[in-house]
């Protein structure tokens, strides 16, 4: 239980000034869950918490969101004293029965015209609150566009795992044919097996992405033209997808590169995602290759409208969008992870009349 003159705002009081403060206050009780004033209803005066616990809030039932709770000596329903508005918010009696002080507002208003330092005391107050107030908001803020970023990674989660599924799903209809050949069959079980893979893998860079640690490539020299021909026929079978043609301008140098197979592939599957969204009544992704002093060069191209400017500067970072239903841009942050991993650098331009143009480059095996 809180005093009077024990409240801090009104600590540096003098005796006559306390006074006149007890002339003017009332003491009132309310019952646990009892309103005092009500949202909407006018602001008549301010209130201190004497004993117990009170509760600010806005709304009702499942609805019901609650500001602050407040305890002995705090003030509330402070704005009413500057302006004569409705309040804002709802003010009840918490959990136990609670005893406040209420200074009417007319009262209080000459007080603090006869008492300067009291009426700095209670701006303070009000600043204080309003700081408080803000804090909660920008929490709020953040609290609301974080779960909004939940919500669009676990769409692009189910946006990429939805063509390996979809390449599963027709596969293992042409495994159930009774008329297939051993070799279709054969084909269509490999297919199987590699889409199963590419979930693996897919899960596996998510996770390591979250996680926000840095993974070990485990890279082994290797035929990096042998390795696109392999690829280009899964690149080919998800793209049929999405009327999308796979053209191959030329083909990789003869070169030892060091890579990693399972996770190259992703780079190539994601900039194949893009594209395709890019192009969505169908196009060409063409994939082309230099060979330069240290390193290979390989250029992806689409014909879609290009990459917006909107996105310069930014295209590589995590949930970086644009115009897009689906997916969150993690993507290329992924790709750019993965490059950096095997010792190169990916880049991305746009030029006019023709679409995306995304390069990399992987060092050659010494």
């Amino acid at each position: 239980m809180v005093a009077l003159e024990s409240i801090p705002l009104f600590r540096h009081l003098n005796r006559a000034e306390l006074h006149a403060l007890r002339l003017i206050a009332q003491e009132r009780r309310v019952t646990a869950g009892q309103e005092i004033f009500r949202e909407g209803a006018p602001g008549d005066g301010v209130y201190f918490v004497k004993n117990g616990r009170v509760e600010i809030f806005t709304g009702s039932g499942a609805g019901r969101r609650i500001f602050s709770t407040l305890g002995p000596g705090e003030i509330f329903g402070e704005m009413s004293v500057i302006e004569q508005r409705p309040r804002s918010a709802t003010a009840a009696a918490a959990a136990a029965e609670t005893e406040i002080y209420f200074l009417p507002r007319g009262e209080m208003l000459s007080f603090l015209q006869s008492s300067p330092a009291l009426a700095f005391a209670l701006l303070q107050q009000i600043s204080h609150r309003l700081r408080e107030l803000n804090q909660l908001h920008v929490r709020e803020l953040v609290q609301a566009e974080s779960l909004a970023v939940i919500g669009r990674f676990a769409q692009g989660i189910v946006h990429d795992l939805k063509n390996p599924l979809s390449i599963i799903s027709l596969s293992a209809e042409m495994f159930a044919m009774p008329s297939l050949s051993p070799d279709i069959r054969a084909k269509s079980q490999l297919r199987i097996r590699k889409q199963v893979e590419r979930i693996r893998d897919m899960v596996g860079d998510i996770l390591l992405f979250t996680q926000s640690s840095k993974q070990e490539a485990k890279l082994k020299a290797g035929d990096y033209r042998a390795f696109i021909i392999e690829l280009a026929g899964d690149l080919r079978a998800e793209a049929e997808l999405k009327e999308v043609q796979i053209e191959m301008q030329n083909l990789p140098p003869v070169a030892p590169v060091r890579f990693d197979p399972a996770r190259l592939s992703r780079v190539f599957f994601n900039l194949l995602h893009n594209a395709s969204d890019a192009m969505a009544g169908g196009g060409t992704f063409f994939l082309r290759f230099e060979l330069a002093e240290n390193f290979v060069v390989t250029e992806l191209e689409d014909t879609g409208h290009g990459l917006p400017p909107e996105l310069a500067g930014k295209l590589f970072q995590p949930f970086a969008t644009h115009g897009k239903t689906e997916g969150t841009g993690l993507g290329l942050s992924i790709c750019k992870k993965i490059v950096e991993d095997h010792g190169g650098a990916i880049a991305a331009r746009s030029e006019p009349g023709r679409g995306a143009i995304f390069s990399f480059t992987l060092p050659l095996a010494k």
